[in-house]
């Protein structure tokens, strides 16, 4: 899997990072899930939360290490070493995955380019197929004001408006729309919901792959290795005011507009982007 893959690689070159770096804060809230590290760096996941754990919070009445009240001090490394896991705590591993992974990509040497969205970053002239996993309204307004030929994968009909349900595909034809599309444009919350693995093992390595989103977060290396070009990340600028929009259910373009900005991590082994 794409988190695990990640995590090793991280623990293998920044291992320091997981023995010295405690969690600061966190705010877990629909739709997403923020933390802060020690480090004062800061790192976002959507909260993937189906079904309230009752073994978790009642029949056992836990009040263990990583209950309520007990995440916030704690030294990351002892996150991922604990031996029971719920969705919740799942989530807050993501967060602190995109935490620390804002450290190592701000002092890194990726390609980044900053106060972009990926969509401004590839070529929409001409006749293309694009496939958008998920009802991502902003790219579906735009892509369906061009020439090209849409479709979005979605589980719920209902998220799309009227006008835009001539592009919902079910998302159990996913192999046989990827097969014919050049682009496809997948939304970060799959790397919460544990979706992303199967879908990038079904699109062709000639389409041009973006993932996008604050949970893309991560560092990009594993994604590259599974032909992704481009990936959306997000860099936050004021931690204070953005915990104040995870507390409140803001969404990501609620962060975009306050206190972060968007970056685009580019696989420079894939072929060239639009400038």
């Amino acid at each position: 899997m794409i988190i695990q893959e990640t995590y090793e690689l991280l623990r293998s070159k920044y291992n320091y990072l997981f023995q010295s770096t405690t969690i600061e804060k966190v705010v877990i809230s629909i739709p997403n899930t923020m933390v802060k590290l020690s480090s004062g760096y800061c790192g976002i996941a959507k909260t993937e939360i189906h079904s309230f754990d009752c073994s978790y919070y009642n029949h056992k009445k836990y009040f263990g290490d990583f209950s309520p009240g007990k995440i916030s001090g704690q030294k990351i490394l002892d996150l991922f070493n604990y031996p029971e896991n719920s969705e919740i705590l799942s989530v807050v591993k993501l967060a602190v995955l995109n935490a620390v992974s804002a450290e190592i990509i701000e002092k890194s040497d990726y390609t980044i380019i900053e106060d972009k969205d990926p969509i401004d970053l590839i070529d929409l002239s001409g006749e293309k197929n694009i496939c958008i996993v998920g009802a991502f309204q902003s790219y579906i307004n735009k892509i369906s004001n061009t020439s090209n030929k849409l479709f979005v994968l979605e589980l719920n009909e209902n998220a799309f408006s009227e006008e835009q349900k001539k592009y919902y595909v079910p998302a159990e034809r996913a192999s046989e729309i990827f097969a014919v599309s050049d682009i496809v444009i997948i939304t970060g919350s799959t790397l919460a919901n544990n979706t992303i693995d199967n879908l990038l093992k079904n699109i062709p390595s000639l389409s041009q792959t973006i993932v996008v989103g604050p949970t893309s977060s991560i560092i990009p290396d594993i994604l590259f290795k599974y032909n992704v070009n481009i990936i959306g990340s997000t860099k936050i600028m004021d931690s204070e005011k953005a915990f104040a929009i995870i507390s409140e259910a803001g969404a990501g373009f609620h962060l975009f507009k306050y206190c972060a900005k968007k970056i685009c991590l580019i696989n420079d082994s894939k072929k060239p982007i639009k400038q």
